[in-house]
């Protein structure tokens, strides 16, 4: 199976990649217009995120450039904390991370944020990819109305093994990514994109 293409989501050259997407048909115009703004709210509350799927999912924050946890809309250059659950790497590192390279608004009826692997923003002298993947992995978080449907996409692409990161992470980060290409990751984001169209 090819990667879908898709504008504004890098192509695939290495490593593993996915197309997660859920789709939610609305009744009428007037009502997806609604429940598109109610999409658009729980899209850019990130650290809402996990609410949308279970409690034992991983938990998403956003952060400011010193790695702070913000209650606001996210903007390019924030960072995004992600805690997998029982997976947290060594060397006092719990949390993966990725910064927000691309936030776009251009094309009525849909939005877009890209993000990639990234150091610790806690750890100001540290240039280590603080994540599972390398910093060549993308991911595209896409949400969007046509006509009578409102839909959530997640797009992994490039994605192969952190192996920058010392002797135990590497082997934490070549287990998750393993799993990751056997569609276990595939499997939350599922879980995450159901969970934000389902506008009950």
């Amino acid at each position: 199976m090819k990667p879908k293409n898709i504008p504004g989501v890098p192509r695939q050259f290495k490593g593993s990649f996915h197309d997660t997407e859920s789709i939610k048909e609305v009744e009428n115009g007037e009502e997806l217009d609604i429940k598109f703004d109610v999409l658009k709210q729980r899209f850019f509350d990130i650290n809402q995120w996990r609410k949308y799927c279970n409690k034992n999912s991983a938990d998403f924050k956003l952060c400011d450039s010193s790695g702070k946890i913000v209650e606001r809309l996210p903007k390019i250059a924030d960072y995004i904390r992600i805690d997998i659950p029982g997976l947290g790497g060594s060397e006092g590192r719990s949390y993966d991370w990725v910064q927000i390279i691309m936030i776009d608004l251009d094309i009525p009826g849909r939005i877009m944020i890209q993000c990639r692997p990234s150091k610790d923003p806690i750890k100001e002298n540290s240039r280590k990819i603080a994540h599972f993947y390398s910093n060549a992995a993308i991911s595209t978080f896409i949400i969007s109305k046509e006509k009578n449907k409102l839909k959530a996409g997640i797009y992994g692409r490039n994605e192969y093994p952190n192996l920058k990161s010392g002797f135990f992470n590497c082997i934490r980060n070549i287990v998750i990514a393993i799993g990751g290409m056997f569609g276990f990751s595939k499997i939350e984001w599922k879980c995450l994109t159901d969970g934000l169209v389902d506008l009950k």
